[in-house]
């Protein structure tokens, strides 16, 4: 998969200015005497005590930076989750409404920044081990700059949310009440365009424990708001609105502070005008960054505007976004190990360690299919009690038991998935990664999903096998380009990208 004639951002000197030129100068005379492929990585496994051995450390080396980053996960989906909950015992068009916003409009423009974002995710951890640390702040900086004016842009949809989902043939009662609920959520939209940036900052320097326990503060502050603001005080789902915009701006502050307090070392050193200097380089790889994931958040997107237009619409979208809530809910752990084997991954390209790298693969996707397995089981064993959690419409609860089985099957498979996505952002192949995106979604889940849903009156069951069999497909295709990349090409990439001028 290297291309190393064509790097990310290529340090020549009509791309980059003089401090990035002399840094990139600076270690090309070390480099270009001390780099070997493999120097320093682990040695070949040869036997099963060996794989087990280096299976055991690097568990050690991954669950340390992917238990902070699940928990962070899980607290930070909880704050829509937690809205949701709330909203569902407002009643049922306000669950709808909060359901569509968070899962249509909010999960478009986060999805659109988190992919922007993941180009720091790849730059920011190839630097972090090449030993490039200076250019951590700097990437940061520009990492701001690009999402605050795609926020910008981003804000039309906010404000014009209820005529855009009324246009795609939404009920009027819906759109309506989703639409005057999104543009209360302006305020978290900037959010994320300062969040995400930050986030993959500080993972590459494997700053877990501290965005963690923000997050962790951040949904105690969230629940106890939205408990006042909308049982004590009654402002339904205004006061829910209130509370997700400032957890999120709490957020935001106190991983700011953490920056700036020093703790990063020389990966900060202050704002700096550079931010604004080479941004098409990384406008270029943050555009491919946010195609990735787009189209993976889109995709789930997609499957609740169409179970808008089944028969008994509300109770539909009420059951698909109970359904997602929950597939969020219990695949953090993915999500948690997509960020650490996608640190883990870059890191080790960067310091020149194939093979470090290839084990740091197996073990994440091994854990995570573990954690799917026992977290599917949990589900079933509680099938006729959890949806009372969301909801107290009973037909929206006896449409949710009907399809544990599915959503259990589903969680295992989007414990795996996440896991090679996570891989493929810290080799940096975003572009080719969209490409697969776009022909086991679009070109074959959603499709299927329609003709089964619509065709077939499967309804919302239909629909979600749809989704199912594009992800199985995205999985496998994934797995594919892995099992057949060599690493040691990566590698040289690398090497290319950060020392050879």
């Amino acid at each position: 998969m290297a291309d190393y004639r064509q790097p990310l951002l290529p340090p020549r000197s009509e791309d980059i200015d003089d401090h990035e030129q002399r840094l990139v100068q600076k270690s090309a005379a070390a480099a270009e005497a001390s780099f070997a492929v493999g120097a320093g990585d682990i040695q070949p496994i040869r036997s099963l005590g060996d794989f087990s051995r280096e299976f055991l450390a690097e568990s050690g080396r991954l669950w340390f930076l992917a238990g902070p980053a699940i928990f962070m996960c899980l607290c930070q989906y909880s704050l829509g989750a937690v809205t949701q909950v709330f909203a569902g015992q407002v009643g049922t068009l306000e669950l709808a409404a909060v359901s569509v916003e968070n899962s249509v409009i909010a999960s478009f423009s986060s999805g659109t920044m988190l992919g922007m974002g993941s180009a720091l995710e790849t730059l920011c951890g190839q630097a972090y081990g090449a030993g490039q640390l200076d250019m951590l702040g700097v990437y940061l900086q520009r990492s701001w700059v690009i999402l605050l004016a795609t926020s910008l842009l981003l804000s039309l949809l906010y404000v014009f949310a209820g005529p855009f989902l009324l246009l795609i043939g939404q009920e009027a009662s819906l759109s309506a009440a989703a639409g005057v609920f999104t543009i209360w959520m302006l305020p978290q939209l900037f959010a994320f365009a300062l969040n995400f940036p930050m986030v993959k900052f500080l993972q590459a320097q494997s700053k877990m424990a501290a965005i963690a326990a923000i997050a962790a503060a951040a949904l105690v502050l969230h629940v106890a708001l939205s408990w006042v603001l909308t049982v004590e005080v009654g402002m339904g789902v205004a006061g829910l609105a209130v509370a997700l915009n400032v957890s999120w701006w709490f957020i935001d502050v106190a991983q700011l502070a953490y920056v700036v307090s020093g703790r990063c070392g020389r990966a900060w050193s202050g704002f700096t005008w550079k931010a604004f200097t080479n941004l098409w380089g990384f406008v270029k790889l943050s555009l491919a960054s946010a195609v990735m994931i787009c189209l993976e958040v889109w995709y789930f997107m997609v499957l609740i505007l169409f179970a808008g237009y089944l028969k008994d619409a509300e109770v539909a979208v009420d059951a698909l976004s109970i359904c997602m809530t929950i597939v969020g809910w219990t695949v953090t752990a993915a999500f948690g190990m997509n960020a650490a084997v996608s640190v883990r991954i870059s890191n080790e390209l960067g310091a020149a360690h194939p093979r470090t790298a290839k084990l740091a693969l197996v073990v994440a996707v091994i854990s995570s299919f573990m954690v799917g397995i026992a977290l599917a089981l949990l589900l079933i064993l509680t099938r006729d009690h959890y949806p009372a959690l969301f909801s107290n419409d009973l037909a929206v609860q006896r449409v949710v038991t009907k399809m544990t089985p599915l959503l259990a099957l589903c969680i295992v498979l989007n414990n795996v998935q996440p896991v090679l996505s996570g891989v493929a952002v810290g080799a940096g192949w975003q572009a080719v990664v969209a490409y697969v995106n776009i022909a086991s979604y679009y070109l074959f889940g959603i499709p299927l999903g329609l003709i089964l849903g619509y065709k077939s009156d499967m309804g919302i069951t239909g629909i979600w096998l749809g989704m199912m069999a594009g992800t199985a497909v995205q999985t496998l295709v994934l797995y594919w380009m892995i099992y057949k990349t060599n690493w040691n090409e990566e590698v040289t990439g690398i090497y290319y990208q950060f020392f050879v001028t």
